[in-house]
């Protein structure tokens, strides 16, 4: 199937939605272009910080859309392009963004609150208990998953002849090893992508000041970001960053893992906003790059080379259609780990409030316009051969120790894809494939411990009655726990079954979220019609999945062990209590309408 089919559809129906339901909700909303946030109200130069539109809109995208929009869908393909390309237009449209914008719009009329915070005023101490624990425990799990990826992804290697290149190339630096007794030369493609990683960071910092002290701006910032990109990379082919092989991951970890706990408590302006905006460059470019290939490659007679509809093969990878596929694509689709953005630190930065709908639901759009994209690219530019081996190896590979790289599997079809339709040697496009992921997984992981450390202050808050031992207040004590419990799940479930509790309960989180939001809605008198519907159909789709999970054998083949079954049983048990909760609320004890209020007094 010629892959413009599937592309120029996809662009015309989001565009359409921008325009049209996702108005249509602003004025469901009530959103007020001339109230004052509370970023423009509170200003404290460290977490509320009100920014210009386009680096919030920067950071936010680069937030929610930095890796799960394509290892979902990468390893979703198992079932076929149909319907990755289904789920990914009416989930994004009617129920990822409508998601998004509202939890921004919630959090915003709360005083940047999260959306457990605003739980507590709807659902009560109960309810804003079990979501503070479902919300921390969502993140553990979505930092542990990204800290695997990263490490896996960075330190990628691959056989010259597959890239293209002769043995006495000196474009990569090289290791040769032994498979099968035959003598292989590797590439070092992901030790390029880490260098770049690292350059990005450092440069970072220096550009954060410039552009808080206003002397960069604008256009201008942009070039310089863009230019901090090509740099990274030109550094990355000088001097790929190595480890001993048989330590390197190891390495990682613990690096990004130390890396994470010391930027989680920086101020947003010094390293987050600048490296986002830097790393939003780097997608911004690949989004530009994939949907000019598969144009360009579709007038060319480009083709799918993955059937379009295949549930039985994934109902033996991952499990049946319903609910899996759902739960595995996570958000490219929707996710419940944007609302902690979109409320969490989104919220703390945006100066008006007419600019939320812009950021929040045309963000989530242009996400599912990313899962649309990959999902193309790997199924046209890949042999399904290459992809099984690759995403998921068989037994035999993993005792060798293969992990699955879904990372890798997109970088090489996007470097298969650079060059057939642009010419773009396939060695240059596969790194630029690592590196557009690799940037992202680090804005997400101290992104992710940043909210989870206002979380673990929220939680011990209400556990004191808002009078917690100064300890408890404390950073180190916060972020680290934060950390330790992301190298305890990074270190002790694998990857292929980790993904699929990480789905299961962001969208978990999701419909919960959107419970909040319901319930917030209905309190104030407005329609809530919008977010009830999604918030059922995805509670109803998760809760089915995790049930499986727990009392199922799946996904098919794996080894669960046992803090895999725990976190389970323990999501289970909280869903149950949110769900009761909820509909104790809404349809036994509906709250009284309340003023609207404002940003500074809620």
């Amino acid at each position: 199937m010629n892959v413009l089919w599937l592309l120029i559809p996809a662009v015309a129906i989001l565009a359409l939605a921008s325009r049209t339901y996702g108005a249509h909700l602003a004025r469901v909303f009530g959103i007020d272009g001339s109230r004052p946030t509370p970023a423009a109200l509170h200003d404290d130069n460290r977490d509320l910080v009100h920014t210009r539109v386009d680096v919030v809109f920067a950071h936010h995208f680069a937030s929610i859309a930095g890796t799960a929009p394509i290892v979902g869908p990468v390893f979703a393909l198992v079932y076929g392009f149909f319907p990755i390309w289904m789920w990914a237009l009416l989930g994004g449209i009617f129920l990822g963004a409508v998601h998004d914008f509202g939890a921004l719009f919630v959090s915003m009329r709360e005083g940047a609150k999260s959306i457990p915070t605003v739980a507590r005023k709807t659902l009560g101490k109960t309810g804003y208990v079990l979501f503070i624990l479902f919300f921390l425990a969502m993140i553990v799990y979505v930092t542990s998953l990204f800290l695997n990826l990263s490490a896996t992804a960075l330190t990628s290697r691959y056989p010259l002849d597959q890239l293209e290149l002769a043995s006495d190339q000196r474009l990569l630096r090289t290791e040769t090893t032994t498979v099968k007794g035959q003598t292989v030369t590797l590439g070092f493609v992901g030790g390029i992508a880490a260098t770049g990683v690292i350059v990005i960071t450092l440069l970072s910092m220096p550009l954060g000041w410039l552009q808080r002290r206003q002397i960069l701006k604008g256009l201008r910032l942009h070039l310089v970001g863009t230019a901090i990109c090509v740099l990274s990379i030109f550094v990355g082919f000088v001097l790929p960053l190595r480890f001993p092989l048989e330590s390197e991951t190891l390495i990682w970890r613990w690096g990004l893992a130390v890396y994470t706990l010391i930027a989680a408590g920086l101020p947003v302006w010094l390293v987050v906003q600048p490296r986002d905006m830097v790393n939003v460059q780097i997608l911004y470019g690949g989004i530009a790059l994939l949907f000019v290939s598969l144009l360009l490659g579709g007038m060319g007679g480009l083709g799918t080379q993955f059937p379009g509809w295949s549930a039985g093969f994934g109902a033996e990878k991952i499990g049946m259609l319903w609910p899996f596929l759902f739960v595995t694509v996570a958000c490219g689709a929707i996710s419940g780990f944007h609302c902690m953005v979109s409320g969490g630190t989104t919220s703390r930065q945006i100066a008006r409030e007419s600019d939320a709908r812009g950021i929040a639901y045309n963000a989530m759009l242009l996400e599912s316009m990313l899962a649309i994209l990959v999902t193309l690219a790997v199924a046209s530019s890949i042999a399904k051969a290459d992809y099984l081996s690759i995403v998921w190896p068989s037994p035999a590979q993993q005792e060798a120790g293969v992990s699955p790289n879904p990372i890798f599997a997109f970088a090489l079809a996007a470097g298969a894809l650079f060059q057939k339709a642009l010419g773009i040697p396939l060695a240059i496009g596969c790194v630029f494939g690592i590196l557009t992921v690799g940037g992202f997984i680090i804005t997400t992981l101290d992104t992710a411990v940043r909210l989870n450390r206002y979380l673990f202050e929220e939680l011990w808050d209400v556990a004191f009655d808002g009078n917690p031992p100064a300890f408890m207040k404390f950073y180190w004590l916060n972020a680290g726990l934060s950390v330790a419990l992301m190298l305890l799940f990074a270190l002790k479930i694998k990857l292929a079954l980790g993904w699929l509790l990480f789905g299961t309960a962001n969208q978990l989180v999701a419909a919960l979220a959107l419970i909040a939001i319901t319930a917030w809605l209905l309190s104030h008198g407005r329609r809530f019609v919008y977010t009830l519907v999604p918030a059922v159909l995805v509670l109803v789709t998760t809760v089915t999945a995790l049930l499986f999970e727990v009392f199922g054998t799946y996904p098919p083949g794996q080894k669960k062990s046992a803090l895999y079954e725990g976190s389970a049983i323990f999501m289970a048990i909280l869903a149950v209590g949110v769900i009761v909760v909820a509909v104790r609320t809404l349809l036994f004890r509906p709250p009284a309408a309340v003023p609207a209020g404002s940003a500074a007094k809620p």
